[in-house]
């Protein structure tokens, strides 16, 4: 019950003092793809922290011990004591974990299959209305207003508009390519749909609410470094200025929007890399956000195991 106690007190920890420590951490914009890997362990810890406070609560850290002492029979051992269990805290745990996993897999699905249909008939009008330039390898759309965006999906594209091309120099035009390109190589939808289906499945949640905000603002910095490898950074802020009135699809990656002036400054004014002690500082944070819960959760089983198994030997 203390491991159940220290998970969910954790868990409300991270949910809620988190957000400010992650939101005002300056090396943020230097490595956005550690930023993103951050936000993201951080979320998942929460909802790990929560699954597995259910599961200490349902499942008795001697029954976890005899688990890792004798796998197969364990299996039944475990299945036949919580079925069998008839203890308030234990239906408890098991039904709030259930609950927890079903709300996860109900949101998620949701928001994926409603992104999906989105595009599919997106990716329909875009059939009719559009041509497959060669040369710039990206679908042109004869529309005034400035746009350029990724459609992502298996059959994904970027797309931009004759509006912008009218008022693009062809080196900014092939530098906001692409940065459409690496938000589909990177498959950043899929990274801003688990943002959202966690925002989602547990609304004002203020971990996840900024998460969903920070995510969004961290994919469209990465593109840009993966797109400023090949071009310079001055097309690329031209370029975002030219398309920051631009308003894309809310189911699209776009490169203009609300950042792109922030970026513009962030373009001109690049700051220097991570060091190899931050990366590596960085990484075992991500690395301490997803173990830390299983860790706890395990010790008094692994306590168990270790006083079970010693018993055994010394007899």
């Amino acid at each position: 019950m203390i491991v159940a106690i220290l998970l969910v007190l954790y868990g409300v920890f991270a949910a809620l003092v988190l957000p400010g420590l992650l939101r005002r951490a300056p090396w943020a914009d230097r490595a956005p793809r550690l930023a993103i890997a951050m936000w993201q362990a951080a979320g998942a810890s929460v909802v790990i922290s929560a699954l597995l406070s259910a599961f200490a609560v349902a499942v008795p850290a001697s029954v976890v011990g005899h688990g890792l002492a004798e796998l197969f029979e364990a299996c039944a051992a475990l299945f036949h004591d919580v079925v069998t269990m008839s203890s308030a805290t234990t239906w408890a745990g098991l039904v709030v974990g259930g609950l927890v996993l079903a709300r996860v897999a109900y949101t998620g699905s949701a928001v994926v299959l409603r992104t999906r249909r989105e595009r599919r008939r997106h990716a329909e009008a875009l059939a009719l209305l559009g041509r497959h330039d060669h040369d710039l390898d990206a679908l042109v759309v004869d529309y005034d207003e400035r746009l350029a965006y990724c459609l992502p999906g298996r059959n994904g594209h970027a797309v931009i508009t004759t509006g912008a091309l009218r008022s693009l120099a062809p080196e900014q035009v092939a530098a906001v390519l692409a940065h459409e390109r690496a938000h589909l190589r990177g498959r950043h939808h899929l990274v801003l749909a688990g943002a959202e289906a966690l925002a989602r499945a547990f609304p004002r949640v203020p971990l996840f609410e900024q998460a969903r905000v920070e995510v969004a603002r961290l994919v469209e910095l990465l593109a840009d470094d993966v797109a400023a490898r090949r071009h310079q950074r001055i097309h690329i802020a031209a370029a975002l200025v030219g398309l920051a009135t631009g308003q894309v699809p809310a189911f699209a990656l776009g490169a203009g929007g609300e950042t792109a002036l922030t970026r513009v400054r962030r373009m001109l004014h690049p700051q220097a890399p991570l060091g190899r002690r931050e990366r590596i500082a960085g990484r075992l944070a991500v690395t301490g956000l997803l173990a830390g819960p299983a860790a706890l959760a395990l010790a008094p089983g692994v306590a168990a195991f270790l006083v079970h198994h010693c018993h055994s030997l010394l007899s």
